[in-house]
This record gives structure tokens, sequence and C-alpha cells, in this order.
């Protein structure tokens, strides 16, 4: 089985919409792809519709957190999407996503960057709008040239000119709530040191006290050092270890399938869900 557990679609700021996402992770010869939008679960029911014959879905979120002033990000898989608390709070995160871009759209101008909201908003369509939207204004404009360009510190990073803070989620908090959901929780990319600062391994120590189920450890932005030493430490805190490509369409390079879970550690995944079941494709349109 080729499993893939982080994608993004245009619910959120990837480039595919729900339905070319499942056609392509289908056709891209995957088993099992995860639907892992940034604080939403609206692409979710086109996904489904759409979900070729043979291909599995595992409902899902990226979660934005913050924790002792570092962002992280929290995968949550298969909770119920209708539970009152979660929902709430992942609306108070999408309610901050607009003033936010326009508080950096602001900025930029400032620094004389011709970018504009409409521009912006063109990019992120009906998306939850953020920095990807941004950075690929930046990169229409000539600014950068890529979108991982713009997340370098003189931009869009934490502590980068234009970069303006938001309400996240702590993750001790966010993980009491998946819980309470019925989800399952993985820490995304947790030594992705190119976005910015990273969570200490003593805090990731704490948070798999506090009943956090894993860590995503191979991604594209590991390197094989860092994988090795982060399944060292999944091992020694008892934490399951994921793969996957964190795919966002033509917004980043990695392709659907890059990096992908093993079978068994999926198996644990849905056992331990009971908000949400993984669906089977049986056709879509």
């Amino acid at each position: 089985m080729r499993i893939d557990l982080h994608a993004h679609s245009t619910a959120s700021d990837g480039t595919d919409t729900p339905a070319e996402l499942v056609r392509n992770a289908a056709a891209a010869g995957l088993d099992v792809v995860a639907l892992t939008d940034h604080d939403t679960t609206r692409g979710h029911a086109a996904a489904v519709a759409a979900l070729p014959e043979g291909l599995t879905l595992v409902t899902g979120a990226e979660l934005s957190c913050r924790l002792d002033g570092i962002s992280m990000h929290l995968l949550a898989y298969l909770f119920d999407p209708a539970e009152p608390e979660l929902l709430a709070e992942r609306e108070l995160i999408r309610d901050d996503r607009v003033p936010r871009a326009r508080s950096m759209v602001a900025k930029l101008r400032e620094l004389g960057v011709p970018v504009t909201w409409e521009q912006v908003a063109r990019i992120a369509g009906d998306g939850s709008v953020g920095r990807p939207h941004i950075a690929s204004a930046l990169v229409e404009l000539g600014v950068v040239d890529s979108v991982s360009d713009a997340f370098g510190g003189d931009w869009l990073a934490d502590g980068g000119r234009v970069y303006v803070p938001r309400h996240e989620t702590d993750p001790f908090d966010a993980i009491r709530l998946v819980k309470a959901a019925g989800g399952v929780t993985v820490f995304a990319h947790p030594a992705a040191a190119k976005r910015g600062r990273t969570v200490p391994e003593a805090a990731i120590a704490e948070l798999a006290t506090a009943g956090l189920d894993g860590i995503e450890v191979d991604h594209m932005d590991h390197e094989p050092a860092t994988r090795a030493r982060l399944r060292g430490l999944a091992a020694e805190l008892g934490l399951l270890v994921t793969g996957s490509s964190d795919y966002h369409g033509s917004r980043k390079t990695c392709v659907l399938g890059e990096y992908t879970t093993d079978p068994e550690v999926y198996g644990e995944i849905t056992r331990r869900a009971t908000g949400a079941f993984p669906v089977r494709g049986t056709g879509g349109a």
C-alpha cells in the first residue's frame, strides 16, 4: 500500500480542487490519501463525492498552533468535524486569516512592493487565504523566484519584514480538542528549520505525555540525518512515525506520494480514531 497522509486542496492553499486532488492521488498510484487543509474541513464533501474506485480518503485538517512563541502545525485525522468545541476553535483561526493577510499586503506596499489585495484574493479563490497566497503574488510580480523564497527571513517567515502574527491554538489545547472529537494527532514537519524556529525535542516529549500520537518524519523539509534523529526520538517517546508529501499542487515542488506512511502505522491511526472513518472510493464523479 502507498499511503500519503498530508495533502492540501483549494479549500486552503493548494492549487488542486478537492476532486482534482483525489483523482491525481489515484493517478499517482496511491492507495490512501489524507486531505488536511489548513484549519478547515470544507473540501471533504467534494473529495468524497469524487473519490475514485480503489482510493481511500482519510479526512483531516492541519491545525495552526503556537508554543512558546514558535509556530507549529498539528495534523488531525479522522475527528468528528461537527464537534462544537473543535469547530469553534477552527473558525476562530480562520476568521483571523483575512485581517492578517490584509495587514501583510499593507506592509508589502509600504516597502514599495506593488501587490494588491485583489491580486491575493484572486489567487486564494475560495480557499482560506494565507501566506502561501501572498507568496504566490510575490512570484507573479517577480519579487522572488519561488514560493519557498518568499518564506525567507526577508519576507513572510516568522520575524520577517512583513510577518504579522495571528491567532494560533496552544498545541496542548489542540491535542485535547482533537482527542475529544475522536481524532488522532501528528506533529507536522517538526524539524523544518528552513521555515523558522522549531519546537525543541523536550517540548515534543511534553506533547507526547499530553497525548500526541505521532510525528511526521519523512518530509521534504527534513534531511536524512534529521529523519534518523526523529525516528530515534519517536521510538524513545512511543510515538507513531508518518511520512507524507505535504502536497500543494503547483504551489510547491513536492509530488503526491513523494514520501509515504507505513501501512502498519496507518492501521494504528485508524484503530485509534473514533470520530470518523476512512472512506473507500467506489468511483466518483
